[in-house]
């Protein structure tokens, strides 16, 4: 069985950049993209506190279709600039929102979810999925935490 657990002390950019390695190592070999992509929700759900929702969407057909992830059931399909993940999508670029409910048309699949990073996943100059982590804290994520998960759906982006 594969574990990954953070050391005390370590900087988010160390975390980050073992994380990306652990990521790595985790789905090495795996040809399978929905194999994978269960392995690193579950990784990211291991590795990072405060979290009540973890996952990936994939686009498919011109939407977002739900894809492995853990936490409570959530919305299966959402429309491309719709909520915190298809304004990632539809913007290719990062979404890191503090409070969600005061993020304009925000989707609430759970609502105890307060803080939100979306994070698209880029192949051949498409976004082909984004990486969804949700909190039920506010302010749960920052730049860090940000910059890391860029990291990340790069390294993972041949792979899923």
């Amino acid at each position: 069985m594969y574990e990954f657990t953070p050391h005390a002390g370590q900087s988010s950019a160390e975390f980050h950049e073992e994380l990306v390695a652990s990521a790595l190592a985790l789905i090495a070999g795996e040809r399978d993209p929905v194999a994978n992509m269960a392995n690193l929700a579950a990784l990211l759900w291991q590795a990072m506190p405060d979290l009540n929702w973890a996952g990936f969407y994939r686009v498919i057909g011109g939407e977002l279709v739900l894809g492995p992830f853990i936490g409570k059931p959530a919305c299966v399909r959402i429309v491309h600039g719709r909520g915190v993940c298809g304004t990632a999508w539809a913007r290719a670029e990062s979404q890191l929102v503090a409070d969600v409910h005061r993020f304009p048309g925000h989707i609430a699949c759970d609502p105890a979810s307060r803080s939100e990073l979306v994070v698209p996943v880029h192949r051949d100059g498409a976004v082909i999925a984004v990486i969804d982590l949700d909190s039920p804290l506010p302010s749960r994520f920052d730049a860090a935490d940000q910059a890391g998960l860029e990291a990340f759906a790069g390294a993972i982006a041949r792979h899923i």
